[in-house]
């Protein structure tokens, strides 16, 4: 069966590893880019009426399909809605936009307190969802508002104390979708603010294993521990299924070395989870999205 809506480019059995930053993953039945937040709407509402299941992706970077696919339609707001505006200290960016081009223009234009999200893989919709941080900072420190579409087709603003921010959460669940995000920052030294830029940069070069593809963090901090240390402590430093490794260089991310499928991937996560829940009685969470 096609999926025809008027005015909007919808794709047929997409490879979903095109899409993510792991670079693994199968078919979507369906695919979408959208091009502002009234197609999401009509997009929702055409599921809704006839019971398709749908996603909604940023940039793919926090997400792990399967090799079977997705039976549904995927929802991927990207570049055609990364709209991004400064005006004096308030930067207002649309959910598509990368979190580096963010971090980029608000240092263009002198303002600091993004410097920690330069690096940051994936888009602004996607770091608001999981409240990503890095590097002492969070997104909950500059956030204003986040413009949220219900699955009831209403758009409301929320702001940062409404948004419940915690360690990698916030109150988007998938009954919302981040259409734009309002931050505050300050004025700051253009020199100190690219020094820092430059140093994080570098931190992240020789700490992670940015060579090969990944979803970054595999797994959440546990209250009290690091989860890499537990992970390297428990003897899996490049413990490997097929072409999924954890990292030699970062034991905190289980990469693709060489065309691994998703049952790789979770056959290093299980393991993982038993090895270092049996050594330190500490069940590690997964940080990744898995998307079946």
């Amino acid at each position: 069966m096609s999926l025809k809506i008027e005015e909007i480019k919808i794709l047929e059995q997409e490879p979903m590893c095109k899409h993510t930053t792991f670079r693994i993953g199968g078919a979507a039945k369906y695919f979408v880019m959208p091009k502002n937040t009234a197609e999401i709407q009509t997009l929702i509402a055409y599921c809704k009426e006839h019971k398709l299941d749908y996603c909604v992706l940023g940039n793919g970077s926090n997400v792990l399909f399967t090799d079977a696919g997705y039976d549904g339609l995927i929802i991927q707001i990207g570049s055609a809605m990364s709209e991004i505006r400064v005006d004096g200290t308030s930067v207002y960016a649309q959910a598509g936009a990368i979190l580096a081009r963010v971090a980029n223009l608000a240092y263009e234009a002198g303002l600091t307190g993004m410097e920690f999200a330069a690096g940051i893989p994936g888009s602004i919709g996607g770091a608001i969802v999981m409240n990503a941080g890095a590097y002492g900072g969070e997104m909950k420190d500059i956030v204003s508002y986040v413009e949220v579409l219900s699955m009831d087709g209403t758009l409301r603003s929320y702001a940062c104390d409404e948004m419940e921010f915690a360690y990698r959460h916030s109150i988007i669940d998938a009954d919302k979708i981040v259409v734009g995000v309002g931050l505050t920052l300050e004025h700051g030294d253009k020199t100190a603010i690219l020094d820092r830029m430059n140093e994080l940069a570098e931190a992240r070069r020789s700490k992670q294993p940015l060579e090969y593809p990944s979803a970054g963090s595999t797994f959440k901090r546990p209250e009290g521990y690091f989860a890499a240390k537990l992970i390297d402590d428990s003897g899996l430093r490049g413990y490997r299924v097929g072409g999924a490794m954890v990292s030699e260089k970062h034991c905190g991310f289980v990469v693709n070395v060489e065309q691994a499928s998703s049952a790789d991937v979770l056959a290093v996560m299980q393991h993982v989870q038993e090895v270092v829940n049996e050594k330190y009685g500490v069940m590690l969470e997964p940080e990744v999205r898995i998307i079946r």
